[in-house]
Protein backbone atom coordinates (compact mmCIF):
# COMPACT_ATOMS: atom_id res chain seq x y z
CA UNK A 1 0.00 0.00 0.00
CA UNK A 2 2.67 2.44 0.98
CA UNK A 3 3.67 2.53 -3.03
CA UNK A 4 0.00 3.79 -3.79
CA UNK A 5 0.20 6.69 -1.48
CA UNK A 6 1.22 10.08 -2.95
CA UNK A 7 1.82 13.43 -1.14
CA UNK A 8 0.57 16.99 -1.83
CA UNK A 9 3.76 19.02 -3.11
CA UNK A 10 4.69 21.50 -0.36
CA UNK A 11 3.53 24.73 -2.30
CA UNK A 12 -0.20 23.69 -2.91
CA UNK A 13 -0.58 22.38 0.87
CA UNK A 14 1.45 25.56 2.10
CA UNK A 15 -1.21 27.62 -0.10
CA UNK A 16 -4.50 25.31 0.68
CA UNK A 17 -4.00 23.35 3.70
CA UNK A 18 -0.99 23.94 5.99
CA UNK A 19 -2.60 27.89 7.05
CA UNK A 20 -5.08 25.58 9.19
CA UNK A 21 -3.60 25.76 12.91
CA UNK A 22 -4.37 22.01 13.35
CA UNK A 23 -1.91 21.33 10.53
CA UNK A 24 0.83 24.22 11.87
CA UNK A 25 2.70 21.26 13.11
CA UNK A 26 3.92 19.96 9.68
CA UNK A 27 5.44 23.91 9.10
CA UNK A 28 6.58 23.71 12.52
CA UNK A 29 8.90 20.56 11.42
CA UNK A 30 10.20 22.13 8.49
CA UNK A 31 11.45 25.68 9.79
CA UNK A 32 12.85 23.32 12.95
CA UNK A 33 14.84 21.52 10.72
CA UNK A 34 16.05 24.06 8.34
CA UNK A 35 17.12 26.67 11.49
CA UNK A 36 18.41 23.68 13.60
CA UNK A 37 16.31 24.79 16.86
CA UNK A 38 13.22 24.23 17.71
CA UNK A 39 10.23 26.39 16.41
CA UNK A 40 6.71 27.33 17.17
CA UNK A 41 4.32 28.95 15.44
CA UNK A 42 2.46 31.71 16.68
CA UNK A 43 0.13 32.72 13.37
CA UNK A 44 0.61 32.94 9.84
CA UNK A 45 0.38 36.67 8.61
CA UNK A 46 -2.19 38.45 6.39
CA UNK A 47 -1.30 41.17 4.26
CA UNK A 48 -1.83 43.00 0.91
CA UNK A 49 1.08 41.18 -0.01
CA UNK A 50 -0.02 37.56 0.72
CA UNK A 51 -3.04 38.11 -2.29
CA UNK A 52 -2.56 35.84 -5.25
CA UNK A 53 -2.50 37.50 -8.80
CA UNK A 54 -1.31 35.77 -11.73
CA UNK A 55 2.10 37.43 -11.20
CA UNK A 56 2.52 35.94 -8.28
CA UNK A 57 -0.21 32.67 -7.76
CA UNK A 58 2.76 30.34 -6.59
CA UNK A 59 2.76 30.67 -2.78
CA UNK A 60 4.15 33.11 -0.20
CA UNK A 61 3.20 32.73 3.31
CA UNK A 62 4.65 35.18 6.14
CA UNK A 63 5.07 33.01 9.47
CA UNK A 64 4.82 34.60 13.14
CA UNK A 65 6.73 32.56 15.42
CA UNK A 66 8.78 31.78 18.43
CA UNK A 67 12.13 30.45 18.39
CA UNK A 68 13.78 28.20 21.42
CA UNK A 69 15.12 31.53 22.86
CA UNK A 70 11.47 32.42 23.19
CA UNK A 71 12.32 35.29 20.74
CA UNK A 72 9.53 36.39 17.81
CA UNK A 73 10.66 36.06 14.49
CA UNK A 74 8.74 36.63 11.00
CA UNK A 75 9.39 33.49 8.73
CA UNK A 76 8.55 34.23 4.85
CA UNK A 77 8.57 31.23 2.55
CA UNK A 78 7.69 31.95 -0.75
CA UNK A 79 7.93 28.95 -3.69
CA UNK A 80 10.17 31.59 -5.99
CA UNK A 81 9.92 30.91 -9.99
CA UNK A 82 10.18 34.33 -11.12
CA UNK A 83 12.77 35.90 -13.38
CA UNK A 84 14.42 38.40 -11.16
CA UNK A 85 14.01 35.82 -8.26
CA UNK A 86 16.82 38.33 -6.33
CA UNK A 87 14.97 41.67 -6.90
CA UNK A 88 11.65 39.06 -5.54
CA UNK A 89 13.31 37.66 -2.22
CA UNK A 90 14.48 41.07 -1.35
CA UNK A 91 11.55 43.19 -2.10
CA UNK A 92 9.32 40.02 -0.11
CA UNK A 93 12.02 40.66 3.41
CA UNK A 94 11.26 44.42 2.74
CA UNK A 95 7.22 44.25 2.83
CA UNK A 96 7.53 42.06 5.67
CA UNK A 97 9.44 43.91 8.44
CA UNK A 98 7.77 47.36 6.97
CA UNK A 99 4.22 45.59 6.99
CA UNK A 100 5.12 43.82 10.60
CA UNK A 101 5.82 46.65 12.68
CA UNK A 102 3.20 48.82 13.73
CA UNK A 103 3.00 52.35 13.24
CA UNK A 104 5.07 54.73 15.48
CA UNK A 105 6.92 51.65 17.26
CA UNK A 106 10.68 51.93 18.14
CA UNK A 107 13.40 50.39 16.15
CA UNK A 108 13.88 47.81 18.49
CA UNK A 109 10.29 46.35 18.05
CA UNK A 110 11.69 45.08 14.43
CA UNK A 111 11.36 41.47 14.33
CA UNK A 112 14.14 38.97 12.96
CA UNK A 113 13.45 37.70 9.32
CA UNK A 114 14.30 34.57 7.71
CA UNK A 115 13.50 34.33 4.07
CA UNK A 116 13.37 30.80 2.82
CA UNK A 117 12.73 30.56 -1.40
CA UNK A 118 12.31 27.14 -2.97
CA UNK A 119 13.49 27.33 -6.23
CA UNK A 120 12.54 24.94 -8.52
CA UNK A 121 14.92 26.21 -11.48
CA UNK A 122 18.39 26.66 -12.38
CA UNK A 123 19.60 29.89 -11.06
CA UNK A 124 23.51 29.33 -11.99
CA UNK A 125 26.78 27.88 -11.03
CA UNK A 126 27.21 26.16 -7.52
CA UNK A 127 27.55 23.02 -5.87
CA UNK A 128 25.09 22.32 -3.01
CA UNK A 129 21.61 22.69 -3.04
CA UNK A 130 21.44 24.37 0.22
CA UNK A 131 22.58 28.05 0.84
CA UNK A 132 22.84 30.40 3.48
CA UNK A 133 23.39 34.13 3.73
CA UNK A 134 23.40 37.01 6.08
CA UNK A 135 24.34 40.31 6.91
CA UNK A 136 27.91 40.69 8.54
CA UNK A 137 30.44 43.87 8.86
CA UNK A 138 33.81 42.64 8.86
CA UNK A 139 36.97 45.14 9.38
CA UNK A 140 38.77 45.90 5.89
CA UNK A 141 42.15 45.91 7.71
CA UNK A 142 41.46 43.73 10.87
CA UNK A 143 39.25 41.03 9.43
CA UNK A 144 36.68 41.64 12.95
CA UNK A 145 33.60 41.08 13.16
CA UNK A 146 31.51 44.45 14.25
CA UNK A 147 29.64 44.25 17.16
CA UNK A 148 27.41 46.76 18.31
CA UNK A 149 26.17 48.55 21.51
CA UNK A 150 22.47 49.38 21.35
CA UNK A 151 20.44 50.41 24.68
CA UNK A 152 16.71 48.09 24.57
CA UNK A 153 14.25 48.46 26.81
CA UNK A 154 16.60 50.58 29.68
CA UNK A 155 19.30 47.47 29.10
CA UNK A 156 22.42 47.54 27.02
CA UNK A 157 22.51 45.07 25.00
CA UNK A 158 25.46 43.27 22.72
CA UNK A 159 24.22 42.22 19.06
CA UNK A 160 26.20 41.15 16.38
CA UNK A 161 24.55 42.72 12.98
CA UNK A 162 23.37 39.06 11.93
CA UNK A 163 21.47 38.90 15.15
CA UNK A 164 19.22 41.58 13.60
CA UNK A 165 19.63 41.68 9.41
CA UNK A 166 17.36 38.73 7.82
CA UNK A 167 19.08 35.25 6.77
CA UNK A 168 18.47 34.32 3.70
CA UNK A 169 18.11 29.94 2.68
CA UNK A 170 18.27 29.59 -0.95
CA UNK A 171 16.85 25.68 -1.50
CA UNK A 172 17.95 24.40 -4.71
CA UNK A 173 15.65 22.06 -4.78
CA UNK A 174 16.09 20.22 -8.64
CA UNK A 175 20.30 20.14 -7.56
CA UNK A 176 19.47 17.51 -4.47
CA UNK A 177 20.46 13.84 -5.94
CA UNK A 178 21.60 12.00 -2.66
CA UNK A 179 20.11 9.90 -0.81
CA UNK A 180 18.43 11.22 2.05
CA UNK A 181 19.93 10.03 5.81
CA UNK A 182 19.46 13.41 7.70
CA UNK A 183 16.19 15.24 8.54
CA UNK A 184 16.62 17.78 6.26
CA UNK A 185 18.06 15.83 3.29
CA UNK A 186 14.54 14.17 3.97
CA UNK A 187 12.81 17.47 3.71
CA UNK A 188 14.89 18.24 0.83
CA UNK A 189 13.58 14.89 -0.77
CA UNK A 190 9.64 15.20 -0.19
CA UNK A 191 10.25 19.00 -1.30
CA UNK A 192 12.03 17.56 -5.13
CA UNK A 193 9.72 14.14 -5.35
CA UNK A 194 6.85 14.04 -3.48
CA UNK A 195 8.15 11.20 -1.67
CA UNK A 196 7.87 10.67 2.22
CA UNK A 197 9.58 7.39 3.72
CA UNK A 198 7.17 5.62 5.99
CA UNK A 199 9.47 4.81 8.88
CA UNK A 200 11.09 8.57 9.13
CA UNK A 201 11.43 10.81 12.21
CA UNK A 202 12.49 14.21 10.31
CA UNK A 203 9.61 16.82 12.36
CA UNK A 204 6.75 17.41 10.63
CA UNK A 205 7.27 14.90 7.91
CA UNK A 206 4.94 12.02 9.79
CA UNK A 207 2.48 14.66 10.09
CA UNK A 208 2.96 15.36 6.48
CA UNK A 209 2.05 11.61 5.79
CA UNK A 210 -1.25 11.83 7.42
CA UNK A 211 -2.35 15.17 6.60
CA UNK A 212 -1.19 15.46 3.16
CA UNK A 213 -2.11 12.35 1.00
CA UNK A 214 -3.63 13.52 -2.07
CA UNK A 215 -6.74 11.08 -2.54
CA UNK A 216 -7.68 12.58 1.40
CA UNK A 217 -8.71 15.43 -0.82
CA UNK A 218 -12.22 15.76 -2.66
CA UNK A 219 -12.59 15.04 -6.13
CA UNK A 220 -13.28 18.95 -6.55
CA UNK A 221 -9.91 19.41 -4.55
CA UNK A 222 -8.15 17.14 -6.37
CA UNK A 223 -9.01 18.28 -10.02
CA UNK A 224 -7.64 22.21 -8.73
CA UNK A 225 -4.62 20.68 -7.42
CA UNK A 226 -4.19 18.76 -11.11
CA UNK A 227 -4.66 22.01 -12.89
CA UNK A 228 -2.30 23.33 -10.31
CA UNK A 229 0.63 20.94 -11.54
CA UNK A 230 -0.98 21.68 -14.76
CA UNK A 231 0.19 25.23 -14.63
CA UNK A 232 3.46 25.09 -13.31
CA UNK A 233 4.29 22.55 -16.36
CA UNK A 234 3.13 25.56 -18.04
CA UNK A 235 5.18 27.98 -16.92
CA UNK A 236 8.65 25.70 -16.80
CA UNK A 237 7.75 24.83 -20.73
CA UNK A 238 8.10 28.89 -21.21
CA UNK A 239 10.62 29.56 -18.39
CA UNK A 240 13.10 26.75 -20.24
CA UNK A 241 12.12 27.55 -23.93
CA UNK A 242 13.04 31.09 -23.16
CA UNK A 243 16.25 30.03 -22.02
CA UNK A 244 17.29 27.70 -24.61
CA UNK A 245 16.93 30.29 -27.06
CA UNK A 246 19.00 32.29 -24.80
CA UNK A 247 16.76 35.47 -25.07
CA UNK A 248 15.19 35.72 -21.37
CA UNK A 249 15.06 38.95 -20.65
CA UNK A 250 13.64 39.48 -24.17
CA UNK A 251 10.93 36.85 -23.83
CA UNK A 252 9.84 38.27 -20.82
CA UNK A 253 6.29 39.80 -22.52
CA UNK A 254 6.00 37.03 -24.11
CA UNK A 255 5.95 34.76 -21.16
CA UNK A 256 3.46 36.77 -19.02
CA UNK A 257 0.98 36.64 -22.37
CA UNK A 258 1.95 32.66 -22.51
CA UNK A 259 1.22 32.13 -19.44
CA UNK A 260 -1.97 34.47 -18.49
CA UNK A 261 -3.46 32.58 -21.40
CA UNK A 262 -2.64 28.92 -19.99
CA UNK A 263 -4.37 30.09 -16.75
CA UNK A 264 -7.62 31.80 -18.45
CA UNK A 265 -7.84 27.95 -20.06
CA UNK A 266 -7.87 26.33 -17.06
CA UNK A 267 -9.82 28.44 -15.49
CA UNK A 268 -12.32 28.17 -18.04
CA UNK A 269 -12.21 24.79 -17.92
CA UNK A 270 -12.79 24.64 -13.98
CA UNK A 271 -15.78 27.41 -14.20
CA UNK A 272 -17.92 24.64 -16.71
CA UNK A 273 -17.37 22.17 -14.41
CA UNK A 274 -18.73 24.05 -11.99
CA UNK A 275 -16.37 24.71 -9.45
CA UNK A 276 -16.21 27.80 -7.47
CA UNK A 277 -14.55 31.32 -7.84
CA UNK A 278 -12.56 30.60 -4.53
CA UNK A 279 -11.21 27.19 -5.71
CA UNK A 280 -10.27 28.07 -9.29
CA UNK A 281 -8.42 31.08 -8.05
CA UNK A 282 -6.42 28.68 -5.88
CA UNK A 283 -5.78 26.61 -8.74
CA UNK A 284 -4.73 29.77 -10.93
CA UNK A 285 -4.13 32.89 -9.42
CA UNK A 286 -6.48 34.58 -11.57
CA UNK A 287 -8.53 37.77 -9.44
CA UNK A 288 -12.09 36.72 -8.75
CA UNK A 289 -13.74 39.30 -10.98
CA UNK A 290 -10.80 38.11 -14.82
CA UNK A 291 -12.82 34.73 -13.03
CA UNK A 292 -16.49 35.93 -13.19
CA UNK A 293 -15.81 37.58 -16.72
CA UNK A 294 -14.95 34.08 -18.24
Amino acid sequence: MEQQDRYIRFDWAVKCLLRQKANFDVLEGFLTVLLGEEVKIIELLESESNQQSVDDKFNRVDIKAKNSKGEIIIVEIQNTRELYYLERILYGVAKAITEHISLGERYYEVKKIYSISILYFDIGKGNDYLYHGQNSFTGVHTGDRLEVTTKEKDALVHKLPAEIFPEYFLIRVNEFNKVAVTPLEEWIEYLKTGCIRSDTQAPGLAEARKKLIYYNMSPAERHAYDEHLSAIMIQNDVLDGAKLEGRMEGRLEGRMEGKMEGCIEIARNLKSMGLDTETIQKATGLLPEEIQKL
